[in-house]
């Protein structure tokens, strides 16, 4: 099994800058990552680094919060995509979803995702560590209706996502969405279970211990 390719590598901190930057694409060319995840002042850096390999670059949007205005989300996604991004991972607006007022987040995937080209991989952040499990299913169906490529659990600002969650999400998808699982990653056995669970995607900060562990377990 080839775990690096299902490995968004990221640093979103916020304290990280151009040399952190230059090392994380270091790192992805390194190890094979399937993209590297970055803030949006970065896509430009990170894009012309990687031009040439295979490797994706990746960018939030609404970051971490998901309560900015649904222009701004546009006017980021439109800017990710001329600096360079191939993927985009879109924080829903928690409160709406907390609220059940799903018509209004999904809508504001649709709008989002119209803003950008055909090509661009999108994906949705539902925070699931502060959704629970009962408005779990509903969310993900928006994120399903507004025909984005993944459903995605958490930023990690809010806690680790179980592997429960995932197995949710994946159960409610039936295969209509791609799931991503991402928050408090550490470990190439938690990365496993979450693909076990039903997790087509990694997002993790982890990303290089996690593949040293997975290599060194699988060379015994």
């Amino acid at each position: 099994m080839n775990l690096n390719r299902y490995i968004d590598h990221t640093l979103l901190a916020p304290q990280a800058y151009l040399k952190d930057i230059e090392n994380l694409c270091r790192e992805a060319r390194e190890y094979g990552f399937y993209s590297v995840m970055v803030n949006p002042a970065y896509v430009s850096r990170a894009a012309q680094i990687l031009e040439g390999s295979d490797i994706k670059v990746g960018s939030v949007i609404g970051f971490p919060l998901g309560a900015n205005r649904t222009d701004i989300k546009i006017a980021e996604a439109m800017a990710a995509e001329n600096d360079g991004a191939d993927e985009i991972d879109i924080v829903a607006n928690i409160g709406a979803l907390m609220a059940g007022e799903f018509s209004v987040a999904s809508d504001e995937f649709i709008r989002v995702k119209k803003a950008v080209s055909p090509s661009m991989i999108t994906k949705v952040i539902i925070e699931t560590p502060l959704l629970g499990t009962d408005m779990l299913p509903e969310a993900v169906q928006a994120v399903i209706d507004s025909g984005a490529d993944f459903v995605k659990s958490a930023t990690g600002f809010f806690g680790a996502t179980p592997v429960e969650h995932i197995l949710q999400m994946s159960n409610c998808s039936q295969g209509r969405i791609k799931v991503k699982a991402a928050g408090g990653i550490k470990t190439a056995e938690e990365a496993m279970a979450m693909i076990e669970a039903g997790a087509a995607r990694i997002g993790c900060s982890s990303s290089v211990p996690i593949i040293i562990d997975f290599e060194k377990s699988h060379k015994k």
